[in-house]
């Protein structure tokens, strides 16, 4: 565990007489640890940096009659709150590394790759070099050029998203980073903290009485006895937070928790939902620290037992969330920021052998005038990923050692086990886990839940994944 060679301690200390002292924190550090950041000018204010970090945002806010999660029947009719690019750039000795999280449900296939050439072009580096995730809100584009282009071959112009809009946000972030790159600040030292999250997360699978399995627990299920009662299940209650620093200033918090980040959705309502409202009311608290979240590895978690789809519940979701944020950044570890290590694997994933994801049986959905429109663009999206994978394309999956923590991003929808697998397989290092990558896979199950008969419209990918994922992170960490 991180924490075993810096301990923090919180005490009320009594004077004499019964003379009170304030709550203070107090930093116990072993003497290894005290002498590195005695040594390395841990709060000088002249301590060398040899990194710096260029911070960006755009707004990515969908217009209206545009379609949501990419297949829900409701397109966009109002804007409850805007969308949002946030990132930051480091550079440093070696080629800039990008992080990059979008208030979008997803980034597939040609989409996915373009958003990191770009940004690769635009600050100097290489694709595998830029880390783009989205959030996964259900209100907010689904972004597939690959899978538009079948549909604009079979008349469905524009319906997955609209690439003019697309365009447009993509070259709006081009220039804010390089607009950032122009004018970035040192880093001096890195954090980590961490903070548990009450009563968000809850997985959705169930065992009922008989001792049947079921994944039925949704976003917001919290309204029926049967979702609210039922036990948690397997999650990750952590919210983890790396943070960069000159001296003694915070520059920017990255936050990441595992759930799905939606408290109720599909009327058409435009939002970044309890996750972003989080995020931008955590920002308002001090703007010369910027806040970045992105969603953890939460294929099969969601919010449902604490949720039941109101506003209230919402406005419930987003104070744990900002409070675990508060508690997370009062807790700050720093070391120097004196060195990284980027590593990168090629991940490749097995298609589905479910007959009804075939390439003839899409083909044939996709093409049948007598399906709903919605039916035919999830086939598209199914054809464009199988697609991908027959050109012989393998995901990437970056990891970013900051010495303080690890940073994984993940592809699609992987389940929240993988968090455990990663934290396993990195003891004594914390591992910040980035879900909603490369999104062509849909859910990314483990084993386990691929046993217990784990299907839905949205998975792309075989069983076997997990034996894969596996042997990369062991790559990633050695």
């Amino acid at each position: 565990m991180f924490l075993d060679n810096r301990i923090l301690v919180f005490a009320t200390l009594l004077a004499a007489g019964g003379l009170a002292i304030p709550s203070e924190r107090i930093w116990a550090q072993t003497p290894a640890i005290a002498q590195e950041n005695e040594s390395s000018g841990l709060g000088s204010e002249k301590a060398e940096a040899p990194y710096a970090i260029a911070i960006f945002s755009a707004d990515a806010t969908i217009p209206l009659n545009h379609r949501c999660m990419g297949v829900l029947p409701q397109k966009s009719v109002s804007i409850t709150d805007p969308l949002f690019v946030h990132g930051f750039a480091i550079l440093g000795p070696e080629k800039p590394i990008i992080v990059v999280a979008i208030d979008w449900c997803e980034i597939r296939n040609s989409s996915y790759d373009a958003w990191r050439d770009r940004l690769a072009n635009a600050a100097g580096t290489t694709r595998e070099r830029v880390l783009v995730s989205s959030l996964h809100q259900h209100d907010a584009p689904v972004i597939d050029a690959d899978a538009q282009s079948l549909l604009d071959g079979v008349g469905l112009v524009s319906e997955l998203f609209d690439p003019e809009f697309h365009e447009s946000v993509l070259q709006r972030v081009e220039e804010a980073l390089k607009d950032a790159i122009a004018t970035t600040t040192p880093i001096t030292h890195v954090g980590y903290s961490e903070s548990v999250v009450e009563d968000i997360a809850s997985n959705r699978r169930m065992v009922n009485s008989e001792g049947n399995v079921s994944f039925s627990r949704g976003s917001s299920s919290g309204r029926e006895p049967l979702f609210r009662d039922a036990e948690t299940g397997l999650i990750d209650p952590k919210l983890r937070t790396l943070s960069f620093w000159n001296n003694d200033q915070c520059l920017l918090e990255y936050h990441t928790y595992a759930t799905h980040p939606m408290s109720y959705y599909g009327r058409g309502e435009v939002t970044s939902d309890f996750v972003g409202l989080a995020r931008e009311r955590r920002r308002r608290d001090d703007r010369s620290v910027a806040q970045v979240y992105a969603s953890g590895c939460s294929g099969d978690v969601t919010a449902g037992k604490f949720n039941d789809g109101t506003p209230e519940s919402r406005r419930k979701l987003t104070d744990r969330l900002y409070e675990a944020m508060c508690h997370s950044s009062d807790h700050i570890q720093r070391i120097p920021m004196e060195q990284l290590t980027f590593r990168n694997e090629p991940l490749d994933l097995e298609p589905s052998r479910d007959e009804n994801l075939g390439i003839d049986f899409l083909t044939a959905q996709l093409h049948d005038e007598t399906l709903a429109t919605e039916k035919r663009i999830l086939a598209a999206m199914g054809l464009a990923s199988r697609n991908r994978v027959a050109r012989g394309q393998t995901m990437d999956m970056p990891c970013v050692d900051f010495r303080v923590a690890r940073v994984v991003v993940f592809p699609g929808e992987s389940f929240v086990g993988y968090q455990s697998i990663a934290q396993e397989l990195s003891p004594g290092k914390p591992v910040l886990p980035i879900g909603y990558g490369e999104c062509w896979t849909g859910y990314v199950p483990t084993e386990s839940a691929f046993l217990d008969g784990f299907h839905e419209s949205w998975l792309w990918v075989a069983p076997g994944a997990e034996a894969r994922i596996r042997s990369v992170l062991r790559s990633l960490f050695q």
